[in-house]
């Protein structure tokens, strides 16, 4: 079985953080949760010299509407694909996309500051209306039994103008496993493992080590690799409604940065139905 999806949408959004995981913010909040109990967790004498926050509002994130339709527009189009390998149900969806916004370009925020007329690169400096950003992405699911699933993901897009909703990523691949506990005599309980490697472009990789800020990355170099993440968790099924599960998340070269990292997350989660 087959299905295509068409869809359009008025307000910008960067499509490809959907094939994107947000570890990133995820880590963000377990970090805020973590000093919270401290008060303002930019004061805990950790983190105090090495956090950096925006007072006002970003503008790549901001919350303002654009109604321009002819030139600030999405369009995404997914062909879903449903079938069966080896006795097992398997899904492949395509995703094509094209982001229409006023955006920033990297080339010419680098072109600025080469001619001098900035300290430093400012995409945001350079928007126009009417620029395109577009892309692509795959997603695979398969059951390869009764008990164990894996997933593969691949996404890209273009990465020649600004970044502006939920992720700074160009190009990203995934891959992961779950399996259920029965062959430890606990079937309610799951095991994951997944892997994401995710990278820039080479204009927005430039224009970061130039000293330019995006609405996440930027600290005024950098030394570009790309960023790897490993992720495993365990949930347990306590009783009916109720599973507790522990998740660890390490961060090589966060930022796309080879002198940042590894980080280590870990957080524990309780979920109960009513």
């Amino acid at each position: 079985m087959s299905e295509l999806i068409l869809a359009l949408h008025t307000n910008f959004h960067d499509a490809s953080a959907a094939l994107y995981e947000d570890y990133e913010l995820r880590a963000a909040v377990q970090l805020e949760r973590l000093t919270r109990h401290k008060g303002d967790g930019r004061q805990h004498p950790d983190l105090a010299a090495n956090m950096w926050r925006n007072p006002l509002e970003i503008p790549a994130n901001g919350i303002d509407d654009d109604f321009h339709v002819a030139s600030a527009r999405g369009e995404n189009a997914e062909l879903e694909l449903h079938d069966e390998i080896a006795g097992q149900p398997g899904t492949v969806r395509l995703l094509g996309f094209a982001n229409h916004a006023r955006m920033g370009r990297y080339a010419d925020a680098i072109a600025a500051f080469q001619r001098g007329e900035a300290a430093a690169p400012d995409v945001t400096a350079s928007r126009a209306p009417g620029r395109i950003t577009y892309g692509a992405g795959l997603n695979v699911e398969h059951a390869v039994t009764d008990q164990l699933r894996g997933f593969a993901r691949l996404g890209w897009n273009t990465g020649h103008n600004e970044s502006f909703a939920y992720t700074e990523v160009d190009n990203t691949a995934a891959v992961g496993v779950d399996l259920r506990g029965a062959a430890w005599h606990r079937g309610g309980d799951q095991l994951g493992v997944a892997a994401v490697s995710s990278g820039l472009s080479d204009a927005h990789r430039r224009y970061l080590a130039l000293g330019g800020k995006g609405f996440l990355l930027g600290d005024g170099q950098l030394r570009y690799g790309r960023e790897l993440v490993v992720e495993t968790y365990y949930t347990a099924r306590l009783w009916r409604g109720v599973a507790a599960a522990g998740d660890v998340q390490v961060i090589g070269r966060p930022g796309f940065n080879r002198d940042r990292g590894p980080v280590a997350v870990g957080s524990l989660r309780l979920h109960v139905e009513l």
